[in-house]
Order: structure tokens, then sequence, then C-alpha cells
């Protein structure tokens, strides 16, 4: 079954270009929602940008595939689990992304803390994920570590309201539910949704540029359709 489909219709403009200072503005001026629970376990994850040719690019990753990992071959932010030693969630970001991808965060501008999400019910229902943004202002090469991450990309803002981006995925553990995502590769494989496009959505409003309406039904993802299934 493919895991994706169109969502026809007439094309959407693009995202007017949206560089470093606007979202700086936008992201400095945020109260963050924050989930205080000292029941969960803690992660967190960089929405890395930095300034590209036609607008500010965030840097994505495609984790590697292994038989029963929950988030194997997905589209992500680099990111983690917080480990002891980690004196913060926005320190666990900055790391997991070094030892992910190799992309040093400790001299990088920090741009604030966007919103704490909670796992799904069935994968990891006592897990709460924060997200930070940083901007990388020099150039740094790729040192992706194999057991974690496959590829590793930068994508346009600009390009994220691309109509023909804007897909309906399928989880195959739920052929009946399409979930909202957005191709940023090849299409069929580096699509982002779940949690992911939860959090660049939530970027994108911030930034006062949010997705012009919505599609799929990522409700049925964050609320109810996990749950309903057995182990």
């Amino acid at each position: 079954m493919p895991n994706r489909c169109s969502r026809g219709g007439s094309e959407v403009a693009k995202l007017d270009p949206v560089d470093i200072g606007h979202v700086r503005k936008k992201l400095s001026g945020h109260s963050p929602e924050l989930v205080a629970s000292p029941h969960h376990d803690r992660a967190a994850v960089a929405v890395v940008l930095r300034d590209g040719p036609d607008s500010a690019e965030v840097l994505l990753i495609e984790r590697a595939v292994f038989e029963g990992d929950p988030w194997s071959g997905h589209m992500a932010f680099p990111g983690g689990r917080m480990e002891m030693g980690d004196d913060s969630s926005r320190m666990t970001a900055a790391r997991e992304t070094f030892e992910e991808v190799g992309v040093e965060l400790t001299n990088a501008e920090y741009l604030g803390q966007i919103d704490d999400h909670v796992g799904n019910q069935r994968v990891a229902p006592r897990l709460v994920v924060s997200a930070h943004a940083f901007h990388l202002e020099e150039h740094q090469v790729f040192a992706l570590d194999p057991a974690e991450v496959q590829q590793a990309l930068w994508f346009p803002l600009a390009g994220l309201h691309e109509a023909s981006r804007q897909v309906e995925h399928v989880v195959p553990e739920l052929p009946g539910v399409r979930f909202p995502g957005v191709v940023v590769g090849e299409p069929d494989r580096h699509v982002v949704w779940g949690m992911t496009f939860r959090f660049l959505e939530r970027v994108l409003e911030v930034i006062e540029h949010p997705f012009p309406a919505p599609w799929g039904n990522l409700s049925e993802f964050v609320d109810s359709a996990w749950a309903d299934q057995s182990d």
C-alpha cells in the first residue's frame, strides 16, 4: 500500500521568504507550552536553522532502519532522551545533535524553546519531548552516526507550503487513517509526519506563517488511534 496521497485541488502559494531575523523576532516573544510532570521520561529535539539562499532552512534527519524500533526510518529533528549529566532539555537537544549528525551547537545562537509534546499512547505514553530552536551561523560538515541516522538534509521553510509536498501519510498499523505529512525529499520516503510534523507546524504558527489549511487527521494520531490498538 502506498504511504501517501496528494491533497489535490488548486496549488497553494509558497511561503513568503522568511529570514533568520524574522524567526528570531517571533521566537523571542513566544511563551512555550510546557508539560511539567515528574512521572514522565524526558527527551528533547533541536530545531536547527540556518540562512539559505531563499529563506531560512531547517535541519531534518532520516533515522536509521532497525526492526522493532517504532521510529525506524522516520524523518525527524535530531534529538533523544535526557541522560545523566544533562542539566536541561536544551543541553539534551544540543548533545544529541552532535552525537547524531556531528553538528556542534555550543556556539550557535539560541532562539528559544518551542513547546513540549507528550508521546502517543502506544509507542511512548510516558515520554515528554521538548523542542529547542538554534541558529547555526557557521557551515558545518555532517558526521552521521550510522547507528542512529542514515541521512541528514537542509530544507527551506519557504518550500513547506507547496501543495505538491503536502500529503496524507498512511501508517501500516492504521491503514484506515491518513495523517498530514510534508515531503522534504524523495516521495514515499522523506515524509515528515507525527510528532515531528506537530513541532514543525508549531514553528510555522509561531513565526506567523502557518500552513494554509489542515489536511489528514492528526488528532487521531495524538488522541486515540494508538490507544485503541492491542499490544
